[in-house]
C-alpha cells in the first residue's frame, strides 16, 4: 500500500539546461502564479483539457502560464497526472493512489486542488477532490459548514429554527458541533 510519502512530487526547475529537456518525450514548461515553473511531460499534460486545447490552437509559447495555479498546487497536480498517465500502473494501484492523495489532506489544499482541476479542466481529479469534500462534509452540522466554507449566517435565530421544525429529516444523524 502505498503511503504519502509516495506521491509523486513535481519539483520547480531550478537550472533551465536545454539539452537536459531534449528527450524521447516532449515536455512542456508550466509556470504558475507564483513564478514557479514545472517540467512537464507532455503526456501528462495533456490530461488536462485546458493545456490541450493550448497545444492544439498551436499556441508556440515556451511556458504556459498558469495564473490561478500556484507553484505549492500544482506540484500536486502533476503528482495526480503522472501517475494517470504511467501505462505500469493498473487501475487498482490508481484507486489506491487516489485514496492515498486524499487521504488526511488539509481542507484547505483540497480547495485549492478544485480550483485548480477546475481551471485546468482535469475531470478524474475534480471528481476524486469533490467527492472527498462531499464525504468530509457528510453528517456535519450547519455550524461546521459554515466555518469551513467561510459562509456567513444571514438568518436570525427565529428562521433558523422555523428552518429546523420545516425540515428536521435534514438534521438526522447530523454530529453535534464541539461546543454544543
Amino acid at each position: 500500500m502505498a503511503t504519502q510519502n509516495e506521491i509523486p512530487v513535481a519539483e520547480p526547475i531550478h537550472n533551465e539546461n536545454p539539452e537536459a529537456s531534449e528527450k524521447k518525450t516532449r515536455t512542456l514548461i508550466l509556470r504558475t502564479s507564483d513564478g514557479q515553473e514545472f517540467e512537464v511531460p507532455e503526456s501528462a499534460a495533456v490530461l488536462s483539457v485546458t493545456i490541450k486545447h493550448i497545444l492544439e490552437d498551436e499556441c508556440e509559447l515556451s511556458k504556459i502560464p498558469l495564473p490561478v495555479v500556484d507553484g505549492r498546487t500544482l506540484t500536486r497536480v502533476i503528482g495526480y497526472l503522472t501517475k494517470h498517465t504511467d501505462g505500469g500502473v493498473s487501475e487498482e494501484e490508481k484507486r489506491e493512489f487516489d485514496k492515498e492523495f486524499v487521504t488526511g489532506t488539509e481542507m484547505s489544499v483540497l480547495f485549492e486542488v478544485v480550483l485548480a482541476a477546475n481551471y485546468l479542466d482535469i475531470k478524474g481529479l475534480l471528481d476524486l477532490v469533490c467527492q472527498e469534500i462531499a464525504d468530509r462534509m457528510e453528517n456535519k452540522s450547519v455550524k461546521w459548514v459554515r466555518k469551513t466554507f467561510c459562509i456567513e449566517n444571514d438568518f436570525t435565530p427565529e428562521e433558523e429554527e422555523e428552518i429546523k421544525r420545516e425540515h428536521a429529516w435534514a438534521w438526522q444523524g447530523v454530529e453535534p458541533d464541539d461546543d454544543d
